[in-house]
């Protein structure tokens, strides 16, 4: 009887399957710290263990259901999106891994199961603000961001990983406009020139001229209501889209009649690059859908100037043709975040950035932040009316007789489409 027991449990032992032999249980469980990676603090509060016990224990139930989503992973402000961030993103799958309360160190014990283990197309990371309130450094915080990346781009060398940088908040909610801006650039350190990882400035757009947070968007000076949080989506999209982690909408616009398509939508035909001081050509990338080291992108109708992985990197893409007559210039752009970049005319930079934020142009009335917007310059002998939406930005833009049409990058994503001409 003995040996037919021993024997029993021993077959038992071995059918078990590898998955429960390895996974982490009860992973409903705060652990202890000697049991979690990095440093600083661990919530433990009552109403803390409750909703991580409820939440992972929905979550794993969910798994399969959840392979292959867009994860979103951080605290009460990404929980507070909603399980499908109210639909901002259109039917993209999506899994919302937010966790009110929670710390950075929480975050990276509980990615294995909560973001690992369903495949992600990509990773939207926003974390820190919680560890502040609890009295971390930010060189803590950004210590126990490197893990999270580390552990992030060991489970693939491909997928996305977006990181948002800390939003801004107040001192009375102990998180004071110095320590969040010394966290930021802290995650920039951590993440340049990692082509993996794109950092999206989310603090400018919300900061006040104090380095806080705004009542219009932040009431209780912490979470976002629904206008805050469609900035985050609207600021969000353009880097998804050009990675194809979300629905694109089509764009079907048709040329009006008398212009000419200097971009054709498809490849950087008729664009190049040139030499900065003389102009003289040195790369045509016709027939191209990317520049030669991938900065510039010709990608669902837009020409994209991408995020620098090194933070800002200055670089130029002109025309092949020169411009000696009269015309009328039209494009649209979207501005990411505090983005930078311009649109030269002959040679002369007509600054094109997300103007409230980065200005020169803070005090236009008819900009849309995250959206698209149309510039028209008219040139005419060797002045140039240039506007917005309508709205002056320069009356008597001085050019030279000749030159090329012309993008910068700086810093953040840019898009254009659109860009027409008419002789």
């Amino acid at each position: 009887m003995f040996l037919g027991m021993r024997l029993f449990i021993a077959f038992f032992v071995v059918v078990l399957p590898i998955s429960l032999l390895t996974a982490r249980e009860p992973v409903e469980v705060i652990p202890p710290n000697s049991e979690i990676a990095g440093e600083g603090p661990v919530r433990r509060y009552d109403w803390f263990r409750n909703l991580w016990k409820n939440k992972r224990t929905a979550w794993a139930k969910e798994v399969e259901a959840k392979q292959g989503s867009l994860v979103f992973l951080g605290d009460s402000i990404t929980q507070s999106w909603g399980d499908n961030l109210k639909g901002a993103f259109g039917k993209t799958k999506v899994a919302n891994r937010g966790i009110s309360g929670d710390t950075t160190r929480g975050m990276l014990y509980r990615m294995p199961e909560d973001v690992l283990a369903l495949k992600p197309t990509g990773v939207v990371l926003l974390m820190g603000t919680n560890d502040l309130e609890e009295g971390a450094s930010p060189e803590v915080i950004a210590g126990n961001l490197k893990l999270l990346i580390k552990e992030l781009k060991a489970s693939s060398k491909e997928m996305p990983i977006i990181l948002c940088n800390v939003f801004p908040s107040h001192e009375s909610k102990k998180r004071s406009a110095e320590q969040i801006k010394r966290i930021n650039a802290l995650y920039a350190e951590a993440v340049k020139g990692d082509k993996q990882v794109t950092l999206i400035d989310t603090w400018s757009m919300f900061a006040n001229e104090n380095g806080n947070a705004k009542k219009v968007e932040f009431p209780d000076l912490l979470h976002p209501n629904a206008v805050g949080y469609k900035m985050w989506g609207n600021t969000l999209r353009p880097v998804l889209e050009l990675m194809d982690l979300v629905e694109v909408p089509v764009d079907d616009f048709k040329s009006e009649e008398g212009y000419e398509l200097l971009f054709n939508g498809k490849d950087l035909t008729g664009w190049g690059y040139r030499n900065k001081r003389t102009l003289a050509k040195m790369e045509n990338f016709d027939g191209k859908v990317t520049s030669s080291e991938e900065r510039y992108y010709a990608k669902h109708g837009r020409l994209v100037v991408t995020t620098p992985p090194e933070g800002r990197s200055f670089t130029q893409l002109w025309t092949t043709e020169e411009f000696d007559t009269d015309f009328t210039l039209k494009l649209e752009f979207r501005a990411n975040a505090n983005a930078d970049s311009g649109v030269f005319i002959r040679r002369p930079q007509l600054q094109c950035r997300d103007y409230l934020v980065a200005g020169p142009y803070k005090e236009l009335k008819n900009y849309k932040p995250g959206d698209w917007n149309e510039i028209i310059v008219e040139v005419k002998g060797r002045t140039a009316r240039c506007t917005c939406n309508g709205e002056v930005l320069e009356e008597e833009f001085k050019l030279p007789k000749s030159g090329p049409i012309g993008l910068e990058g700086d810093r953040g994503q840019m898009e254009y489409r659109r860009i027409r001409l008419k002789r």
